[in-house]
């Protein structure tokens, strides 16, 4: 009967050991399924970020031709009209207060929200595929999105 006993003790001991095992498992499963979505999240559009922080360094330099190939070939938009808009006798000259308020993924590009003291905001469009900036048609991207990054922000920025 003692057998019987250690028998059944031992296989209560290994079956409370492979409920552990699955437990981990899953709350391992779980957790790299965190880690992964939070960043793809945050990292999704640190290209075209990249892009846009190297456009507004160069306007701050006064690089201005170096700051139009960023906007790509396009024959609408010539060197002395991006000079009107960009350049030093445009309403955004100094380019040290231009400002990315919020960023927003679209489908195939990134609309950066940009505000600039007593001017209205603007929004700049880099295509994902190619990392061209543009106008942006709207100052955010259409549709329903998730701002989980707002959110953040409003969560733990200290209220006025």
């Amino acid at each position: 009967m003692g057998s019987y006993l250690d028998a059944y003790a031992a296989a209560g001991e290994q079956s409370a050991r492979r409920g552990l095992m699955i437990k981990r498992a899953v709350i391992s499963v779980l957790i790299v399924a965190v880690v992964v979505t939070i960043g793809y999240y945050a990292l999704r559009t640190r290209s075209q970020e990249h892009v846009v922080q190297q456009f507004l360094d160069d306007l701050q330099r006064k690089d201005y031709q170096t700051a139009y190939k960023l906007w790509g070939e396009n024959r609408d938009y010539p060197f002395t009209k991006f000079n009107e808009d960009w350049g030093p006798s445009s309403p955004y000259a100094n380019s040290a207060a231009l400002k990315v308020e919020h960023v927003d993924f679209c489908d195939t590009g990134v609309v950066f929200n940009i505000s600039y003291p007593k001017q209205e905001d603007l929004g700049l469009w880099v295509d994902r595929s190619t990392n061209v900036i543009g106008f942006a048609p709207w100052a955010r991207c259409p549709g329903r999105h998730l701002q989980l990054g707002e959110f953040f922000k409003t969560l733990f920025s200290k209220s006025s």
